[in-house]
């Protein structure tokens, strides 16, 4: 029997710590979220509940009532902010990385400089922009801003700079133009970096916080984590509902992750391929 070499095997040891570590808290939410609040505050830990119950997530729904428009408005601003960040940051990236024109390596380096801001010093700007436009508590507010990454615009160059210039070269003889073979060739060849952009892009709409926190103002517009903030009063948190509307905010995010995990790996690793 081959013995596994002594790297391997601290590294698996590492990867399943890990891994317990990163499971153990989701699973104690997910047990939690069916259990009653007073089997949650006793202090005792455990992952089976005494009393099995689901009616957290039948009160979630009726015990607030725009709990189902604070579900609709993530998913539109996420499924909206996602597709124009793979359009727009594709196109992009394709630009910096196939064409020529006057000022690309300038506009390259800006889009590096913008890299090396944090996002916070951007919020004020963008607050007083948004309310000269008559954008707060709108959905273009919370989109317009986002539809645009500079990460993934620099990703998306370097996915397309290892782009095969063959396949483009073949497109052109078959009479297509630039447009034609970018939406039609390029595009569609391009599914591991896309993936990747998606999960990553959604997941950053989906979560957002101090975005949504800052612009807007009226219930009805919250998103998912602004809204779960009313389940926790002044004096009691309600952990069974915070819980129960937590797992239903997580479900999106372990669907999409299910659906492009076959691209992922493959669109991680793209940027320093040849």
């Amino acid at each position: 029997m081959k013995k596994r070499p002594i790297g391997k095997t601290i590294l698996y040891v590492i990867l399943i710590v890990y891994a317990v570590i990163t499971l153990v808290p989701f699973l104690w939410a997910l047990s939690s979220s069916f259990k009653s609040l007073g089997e949650i505050v006793s202090g005792s830990i455990n992952f089976i509940p005494k009393n099995f119950t689901i009616d957290n997530y039948k009160e979630i729904f009726s015990r607030e009532p725009l709990f189902g428009r604070w579900l609709f408005n993530s998913l539109f601003i996420a499924v909206v902010g996602t597709f124009l960040n793979l359009l727009f940051n594709s196109m992009a990236g394709y630009a910096l990385a196939r064409l020529s024109f006057p000022g690309k390596k300038s506009i390259f380096i800006i889009i590096l400089a913008v890299l090396m801001i944090p996002f916070q010093v951007t919020l004020i700007p963008n607050f007083l922009i948004l309310k000269e436009f008559g954008w707060l508590n709108t959905y273009q507010g919370m989109i317009i801003p986002g539809a645009v990454n500079a990460t993934f615009i620099f990703m998306m160059r370097q996915f397309f700079i290892n782009f095969p210039k063959e396949v483009e070269e073949a497109a052109a003889i078959d009479g297509l133009g630039k447009f034609g073979t970018f939406f039609r060739i390029v595009l569609p060849l391009a599914k591991p970096a896309l993936a990747a952009q998606t999960i990553f892009v959604f997941m950053a709409f989906w979560n957002d916080f101090m975005r949504p926190l800052i612009i807007l103002s009226d219930e009805s517009m919250f998103t998912l984590p602004l809204g779960l903030n009313s389940f926790k009063g002044q004096f009691i948190s309600y952990w069974n509902y915070i819980m129960a509307a937590s797992m239903v905010f997580t479900l999106p995010i372990l669907i999409l992750y299910a659906f492009f995990n076959r691209y992922f790996v493959k669109g991680i690793k793209f940027t320093g391929e040849k």
